[in-house]
């Protein structure tokens, strides 16, 4: 019997040292959690045994329980390294269709030959798709999917609309507007540009002049140019040319008030131009661009212009990646778009220490873990997602070194009592 809890009290001894071997062998591991081997007497008796002189039999492995506490945060310079701040797993799969998911903690993510975000191991980070607002369309295992970061932005899309706001000084002297010359910064009273793209998705210069017309008092006269090229507006204004000038485009007028508010025109002269007209690379010829006046106004203050912007694109090629707290991965592209390509998926467990260990720091579910409940970063209980950021291992290599010597101690003593057994044992067999 005495041989039998000496042996057992050296295999406990022994799985107290894998443990914490293994703890200190993974102290730089991203992600890792450590272990903690925790141990059960064993101790048997009857209804015709005396439980008060029963000494029990020895030592045995209860569990080797992982610790999920939270690791040190160590910062990086790549975006598509990932860090839970809370509770929660990244939730991965080892194919692009397979249903069967892994949950890990170590984020260390990059691309790979198809643009696909994976871990070290190969496998695919999942994510929630969503729709235009941000929001997710689904939150479950299921609707969880692949992360893809295309290196382009869709295909062009020509402009339809510039929409514009400024403010025309007040003070400004009034000129004729018969000798406006794009070319001549006398002869208007400020000027402003924007590109725009046709349906090929190259870019133009669309220029605008406005001139104070010294004819009608508190009015103004907006000229519109594409590449330098006169455009005519729609319904616009004709503009006599002076002697000797190019001919002038049909331009529109804006006129204000005594508060330097614009003043309600019924109807509102349209703003189109024909952008077409000017095209020579092949592109749509019927394309026209309406140009929307958001508000100007007519103070004594300088020239400023408030917004300026336009919905047309060209190709744009990825320039960055921006992942939130919440989760959701931004693309941003050359030509100015911010594409959401979908938002994390982190999921919890009731019982994470029931989860089983797969390696490549890794788990799986299990009937004691109990199933996967997928969340929404920075939500709730989940935690947020850090971007540029890896979770260290949450080693105490300190506390490992003490549990070291402490196993080792244990090993010695009972390799004590098994040696002293051993010669009690020769005492016996030597009486005579």
């Amino acid at each position: 019997m005495s041989f039998n809890i000496a042996l057992s009290g050296i295999n406990a001894a022994q799985k107290d040292l894998n443990t914490t071997a293994n703890n200190i062998a993974n102290v730089n591991t991203t992600g890792f959690k450590e272990s903690r081997a925790e141990f059960g007497d064993v101790y048997a008796t009857s209804i015709f045994s005396n439980a008060k002189t029963s000494v029990g039999n020895g030592v045995a492995t209860a569990h080797v329980a992982q610790q999920f506490q939270q690791g040190s945060l160590n910062f990086t310079e790549n975006s598509l390294d990932l860090a839970i701040n809370g509770n929660g797993f990244f939730v991965t799969a080892d194919g692009l269709d397979t249903v069967d998911r892994g949950f890990t903690r170590a984020g260390a993510f990059k691309l790979d030959a198809n643009s696909f975000v994976t871990n070290s191991s190969g496998n695919y980070l999942q994510v929630y798709d969503v729709n235009n607002d941000g929001s997710p369309k689904a939150v479950s295992m299921a609707a969880t999917s692949p992360l893809q970061i295309p290196d382009t932005a869709g295909v062009p899309k020509s402009t339809a609309n510039v929409t514009m706001s400024m403010n025309l000084p007040a003070t400004t002297q009034p000129l004729d507007i018969t000798k406006f010359d794009p070319t001549d910064s006398a002869t208007f009273s400020s000027s402003t540009s924007v590109s725009v793209y046709d349906s090929l998705g190259e870019s133009h210069t669309l220029s605008t002049y406005y001139v104070k017309d010294q004819a009608v008092p508190n009015t103004w006269v907006e000229f519109n140019y594409v590449d330098d090229q006169p455009l005519d507006v729609v319904g616009g204004q004709a503009i006599a040319p002076a002697p000797g000038s190019p001919v002038k485009p049909l331009a529109v007028s804006i006129t204000f008030d005594s508060s330097g508010i614009m003043q309600a025109q019924a109807p509102m002269p349209s703003t189109t131009v024909p952008l077409g007209a000017i095209l020579t690379n092949g592109a749509d010829a019927t394309q026209t661009i309406n140009l929307n006046f958001n508000n100007p106004t007519q103070f004594a203050s300088a020239f400023e212009v408030s917004k300026l912007e336009q919905d047309g694109a060209t190709v744009g090629r990825l320039t960055g990646i921006d992942i939130g707290p919440d989760g959701m991965i931004v693309a941003s592209y050359s030509n100015g778009s911010n594409d959401k390509l979908g938002m994390i998926a982190i999921a919890k467990f009731a019982n994470e220490q029931g989860l089983t260990q797969t390696g490549d720091t890794a788990w799986r579910q299990s009937q004691l873990s109990g199933d996967a409940v997928a969340g929404k970063p920075n939500t709730g209980t989940f935690g947020k997602v850090n971007s540029s950021a890896l979770e260290q291992s949450n080693v105490n290599l300190t506390s490992e070194l003490v549990d070291l010597i402490t196993a080792q101690r244990n090993y010695q003593a009972n390799s004590r009592t098994l040696e002293v057994n051993s010669k009690l044992q020769d005492t016996v067999l030597q009486i005579r």
